[in-house]
């Protein structure tokens, strides 16, 4: 759990002239991922061939990764864009590449990802929000890596004055032992209501407290569909468990019946000085939020590091309850 004490979302960086929505103080809104046919062509090239070749400027932006573990296989990949005052860039146009080496093929790409709001409806919002607080995330769907290691990976945008390119942070495949898709879920309690006596904040930083610590997930496991978000919202190493909470929050009210939805603080007794809570370390979660949706047999059917939105988690919900 060494990772926790790191953002998983740098506060890095881009200049606001940039991209037409930077920093843009009001409601985020999801658009989808723009054509692959917009950025250039990888086939045939290296990395180095491809950014030597596109003509791209240098982008004056971070990519910042909001995951860590990776495996081999198809991986979902989030990320934030960044401006140097660390207000969050919306409505970027974007595409992802990835490579192994940078002087040798093949390359993959490029990824367009889709932007999605993590806004819900007024009445799932956290009172005294944070005005730092992530609003959007930026998502490739589908990043099939077929080897372990490291890998190169490269931005491309679509500025005012044509092609920008960002070196993004480096992604490692294979070094986490976080469960993984099709696997048995560990078997853990988690604490309840009842078990604080109604003290909910003993077991939820967030105000107002949810409503997602009315079950134990040993007393459900391997007989009903779980949501199992582990989250802290004050305590938060990322912009983002506030968010991931409101959203599970909304779709755990509008999916009643369907599947039992928990959330799991982070630290021991909610402080960060007294280590993770041993539920984290079950799973091997190096990094928070972690989403996990399991089925009525105790597998798990998706899995969500880092932030969605309520149409990613609505959609997910399928995989455990059709």
């Amino acid at each position: 759990m060494r990772n926790l004490a790191r953002p998983l979302l740098a506060l890095l960086c881009l200049f606001p002239a940039l991209l037409a929505g930077c920093g843009s103080s009001g409601e985020a809104s999801s658009r989808p991922a723009p054509s692959a046919a917009e950025f250039p062509s990888a086939k045939g090239k290296t990395i180095s061939e491809l950014l030597r070749g596109s003509g791209a400027k240098q982008a004056k932006v971070a990519i910042a990764p909001a995951a860590q573990a990776f495996d081999v296989g198809e991986n979902r990949y989030p990320f934030g864009v960044f401006t140097l005052s660390n207000a969050q860039v919306e409505g970027a146009d974007v595409a992802l590449y990835f490579a192994k080496d940078e002087k040798s093929g093949p390359v993959i790409g490029p990824l367009p990802a889709q932007e999605t709001s993590l806004e819900v409806k007024p009445a799932y919002r956290a009172a005294g929000e944070d005005p730092d607080q992530a609003k959007n995330v930026y998502v490739v769907p589908k990043v099939d890596f077929d080897k372990n290691g490291p890998w190169v990976a490269v931005a491309m945008l679509k500025g005012k004055q044509g092609l920008e390119a960002a070196r993004v942070p480096s992604p490692v495949v294979g070094h986490n032992q976080v469960p993984q898709v099709g696997e048995k879920a560990p078997l853990i309690h988690t604490p309840t209501a009842a078990d604080v006596g109604g003290d909910l904040s003993k077991i939820d930083t967030r105000v107002p407290h949810d409503q997602m610590h009315e079950v134990d997930y040993a007393d459900v496991y391997g007989k009903e569909p779980i949501v199992l978000v582990f989250a802290t919202p004050a305590l938060c190493q990322s912009r983002v468990c506030g968010p991931v909470v409101d959203v599970a929050q909304q779709v755990a009210d509008e999916n009643k019946g369907k599947a039992d939805f928990i959330h799991m603080e982070v630290y021991n007794d909610n402080e960060i000085s007294k280590g993770i809570r041993p539920q984290l370390e079950a799973f091997n979660l190096e990094t928070e939020p972690w989403t996990f949706l399991i089925d009525r047999k105790g597998i798990i059917r998706d899995r969500f590091e880092g932030a969605y939105g309520v149409p990613e988690l609505e959609q997910a919900m399928g995989t455990i309850a059709p």
